[in-house]
This record gives structure tokens, C-alpha cells and sequence, in this order.
């Protein structure tokens, strides 16, 4: 190897630590989970966001915090194994009766998913009051509506949720073997059930649902209603 390629390969090098420092103060400076984009956005140009991510994850792979990924955001946080020593200080997040964690599981497996349908998954009929919780605590958003009679109100889950559990994606939800392993399904179901698969992106909008408008916002209460003058 030339001289030339050394001094070429000790930039590359130079400028990809340089990138990773950057990348560190971001996610250290951040309470949110940061997004791939607004990362690349400070990197430099010749640098690719996917290599200096591995490189930050494998560096703090061992350490007290991890740089792990969330949906399409990075974040620093607390080692798993470690999480026991600051539960106690962190603050109690308030406790989901069991319809709020089934409506919640629901919305999670089947999004987008109207208020109709998570009560015929369910079988009862879903409060108002349980879908405000849900929404007041980050978990859960109003997606779109559905192109049906009526333009019923889609509801899917939010980053915040795939943060809170530690997911990284929707399809790190658990699966059939793992819910089975945690008692969380009867040993007696059917033999054709099977747990729905969550979409890759649970941002994209599926073919018969409309993106929210700002008249849909005013409509459901998230929008004040703007004063036009005569």
C-alpha cells in the first residue's frame, strides 16, 4: 500500500470518528429518540448514517447505556440488565386496567384499526374514555380514516410506545411461541389462530385510509377552528 492510500485510508478514519462524536453528543443531548434523517442532516457529506451507527452501537454495547435503535430514531438508554436500579426513581408510569391493555394490544397487532374493529377483535364494546387514555399517554394516535361510510377515525401505535417497551420496530412484537411463553395465550386455542402480523411501517398509510386534514382535526377536537374574517 502507497503512501497515498495510508494518508487517504487515516482520513476516511479521521472523518468517521469525527462523525460518530457527533452523532454521540446528538443522542446524548436528546430526551427523544432522534431520526436517521435529522442525524444524517449534521453528518458529513462522504460519511454514511448506517456505518457510524454500528460503530456507536458496538462501541456502547457493553457500557451502563446503549445506543439503540427505535423505529426509525436512535436513542441512548439504560443497559436492560440494569434498568432495576432506576425503576425506582423513574416516575410510575399510571397502571392500564385490562381493557385499556387490551384495546391497546389490539390497536398494536391489527393498526390501522378503526374503534368498530377493535371491538369485533375484542368482542365488547370499546369506552371513549379507555381510546383518551391511550391517547394521553403517548402510546397510541389518530392515523387517518378509513374510506368507508361514516370515514371512521384509524388508530395505530406511536414511537413513544415502541420506546416505553424497547421495540425497536413494530415486528419486534412478541409472536405465538413468545406470548404462548409468557402465559399470555391459553394452551386450548384453535388450531388455526394465529397472532397477526404488525406492517413493517406503521406510518404508511394503507390503501383505504385517508391522511388526517386540518378540517379532520377541527372535526375531532385536536384543531382549533380557524377565525375567518368577513
Amino acid at each position: 500500500m502507497n503512501q497515498a492510500n495510508i494518508d487517504n485510508d487515516l482520513f476516511a478514519e479521521q472523518r468517521i470518528g469525527q462523525a460518530i462524536r457527533i452523532a454521540e453528543a446528538i443522542l446524548f443531548a436528546s430526551a427523544e429518540p432522534v431520526t436517521g434523517k435529522m442525524l444524517a442532516e449534521r453528518l458529513p457529506d462522504d460519511v454514511a448514517l448506517d456505518a457510524v451507527m454500528e460503530r456507536l452501537v458496538a462501541a456502547y454495547a457493553n457500557r451502563g447505556v446503549n445506543v439503540v435503535r427505535v423505529d426509525d430514531a436512535w436513542a441512548l438508554r439504560t443497559a436492560p440488565d440494569l434498568g432495576f436500579l432506576l425503576r425506582r426513581d423513574a416516575p410510575q408510569q399510571k397502571k392500564l386496567s385490562r381493557a385499556a391493555l387490551e384495546v391497546l394490544s389490539t390497536i398494536a397487532y391489527h393498526q390501522p384499526v378503526t374503534r368498530a374493529e377493535i371491538e369485533d377483535v375484542r368482542g365488547v364494546e370499546t369506552s371513549k374514555g379507555t381510546l383518551d387514555l391511550l391517547l394521553e399517554s403517548g402510546w397510541v394516535r389518530m392515523r387517518g380514516r378509513r374510506r368507508t361510510p361514516g370515514r371512521p377515525v384509524t388508530y395505530g401505535t406511536t414511537q413513544g410506545f415502541l420506546d416505553h417497551f424497547g421495540l425497536a420496530e413494530l415486528r419486534d412484537l412478541p409472536g405465538m411461541e413468545e406470548l404462548k411463553g409468557a402465559g399470555l395465550l391459553s394452551p386450548r386455542m384453535p388450531s388455526n389462530f394465529a397472532v397477526p402480523v404488525p406492517p413493517v411501517d406503521g406510518d404508511l398509510l394503507g390503501p383505504d385510509e385517508d391522511e388526517l386534514t386540518d378540517i379532520d382535526l377541527e372535526e375531532l377536537g385536536l384543531l382549533t377552528p380557524r377565525v375567518t374574517e368577513d
